[in-house]
């Protein structure tokens, strides 16, 4: 008879296959749900993706552990970080200051998608299917549209922002020098991420920015928009040329009241953009969704063996232990966001005047990156929690 399934994954994003893998490694026979539609999908839509994601090092292990971190080439090391504000603010971070060999890594994540499927192919205890599954444990990583959710009839808590994201990539004329770049200007936030490699000159952008701009700038021709964008970082890498499309979506911060319970084919959790959403000046959005998989991880193989995966005590653990870790990034994140996008000069004067002394605060600095970095805490790597 075939083994009934251990754990059902609803979806099979960056954050649902990186979990299923690590599952799988414990011996739990996993079904990981990817609807044909989005296996049609994904090989047309790869040539177009624009997304690139901040890694730290804690996603990094999590990620080398079931070998899918990318080559150099896609996986940038960022040794330095730039952070300018709008009336001489300034903060700095670097690598060598915190001993480390990069602050974190710029992922192509067209590339970090394709190793993660092909290493799902490659493991007999993960079976790819286009329909949930019973099982012990459900863990929905379906994203912040989550059908489940919905389903289930989880409140979530949305405060959407008078933002929207532009991505895109384009080439500079000089060399990105493994330096991400920041500016908080006139209530926008734009981002220079490297991206091709240490001695690469390809940025990935993004470009947070009232809707109307937004929509202005999606739509502007390819020399409106490129002035637009040296303007905005101060031709800090020369001239720019657009390489590829140019992508929008609106911003908000978001949290599910409730993060496991239990429906009739057994319990539930949820995971990554499906229990969080966070706005992009951090960068912390796919770390915060791998430090699920992290967390959830470890307390299921530290369970005591007479545990099922679906015990709700577990489940709520894994709950108490994200939503704490939330309630400091996603808080911080939110009053960064609203701190920055206020266009009152008071506030203007007082983000510059804090910049500045955050910049030679030392060992808050300190902290604040090594926090940023993920060298705080615990990862799935580092052996199992008490029963």
């Amino acid at each position: 008879m075939t083994r009934p399934f251990d754990i059902c994954i609803r979806g099979a994003g960056i954050v649902g296959r990186t979990l299923a893998l690590h599952l799988a490694g414990k011996q739990l026979r996993v079904a990981l749900v990817t609807p044909d539609a989005a296996q049609a999908r994904a090989p047309q839509e790869a040539a177009t993706d624009v997304r690139a994601y901040a890694l730290n090092q804690s996603s990094r292990a999590l990620l080398e552990a079931v070998r899918c971190w990318p080559d150099e080439q896609d996986a940038t090391p960022v040794l330095s970080m730039q952070v300018q504000g709008d009336d001489g603010g300034q903060v700095a971070f670097d690598a060598g200051e915190a001993a480390a060999p990069a602050l974190n890594w710029i992922v192509d994540v067209p590339v970090l998608e394709a190793r993660l499927a092909d290493a799902v192919r490659f493991q007999p205890l993960i079976e790819v299917v286009d329909a949930p599954k019973p099982a012990a444990l459900t863990v929905v990583c379906e994203g912040k549209a989550s059908q489940s959710r919905q389903e289930w009839g989880v409140e979530w808590d949305v405060t959407p922002y008078a933002q929207w994201a532009l991505a895109c990539r384009v080439q500079c004329a000089h060399a990105h020098a493994q330096v991400a770049r920041q500016w908080f200007s006139k209530g926008e936030i734009l981002a220079f991420l490297p991206l091709g490699g240490p001695s690469g000159n390809l940025c990935a952008i993004v470009w947070s920015v009232n809707p109307e701009r937004a929509q202005e700038l999606q739509a502007a021709s390819e020399e409106v928009f490129c002035q637009a964008l040296e303007t905005a970082s101060h031709g800090a890498l020369g001239a720019v040329v657009l390489t590829s499309a140019r992508k929008v979506w609106p911003l908000q911060q978001a949290l599910a009241r409730r993060w496991t319970g239990s429906c009739g084919q057994g319990a539930w959790v949820l995971a990554g953009d499906a229990a969080h959403n966070v706005h992009p000046l951090a960068g912390q959005g796919l770390n915060m969704g791998l430090g699920d998989v992290a967390e959830l991880v470890r307390v299921l193989n530290g369970r005591a063996y007479w545990r099922s995966v679906g015990d709700p005590r577990l489940l709520r653990q894994y709950e108490r232990a994200r939503k704490a870790d939330f309630a400091v990034l996603g808080q911080a994140n939110d009053v960064l966001q609203q701190l920055f996008t206020h266009r009152h000069p008071t506030l203007q004067a007082l983000r510059n005047w804090g910049m500045n002394r955050f910049e030679e605060s030392g060992p808050i600095k300190q902290w604040v990156a090594r926090r940023a970095m993920g060298v705080l805490g615990h990862s799935a790597t580092q052996g199992k929690s008490k029963p």
